[in-house]
């Protein structure tokens, strides 16, 4: 799944996580593949199914509304 770098950086700072949020900024390309660049996902401390389901409008909003 394609993710923006922003909503990325947007996700790392509503952790807190101000320093990995730098590290993104400069090493994560604008669109992020989540499969592609899981290698940089992880060592940036992020699962992408806790990205995809923190996203509004994203996967988890709609496993959400399915009773998931």
């Amino acid at each position: 799944m394609q993710i923006d770098k922003s909503q990325i950086l947007e996700f790392l700072k509503s952790r807190g996580d101000n320093d990995k949020a730098a590290q993104a900024e400069n090493e994560l390309p604008d669109q992020v593949d989540t499969d592609q660049h899981a290698g940089l996902l992880s060592k940036l401390g992020i699962n992408p199914a806790d990205l995809l389901g923190k996203l509004p409008g994203g996967l988890g909003d709609k496993l959400g509304g399915l009773g998931l």
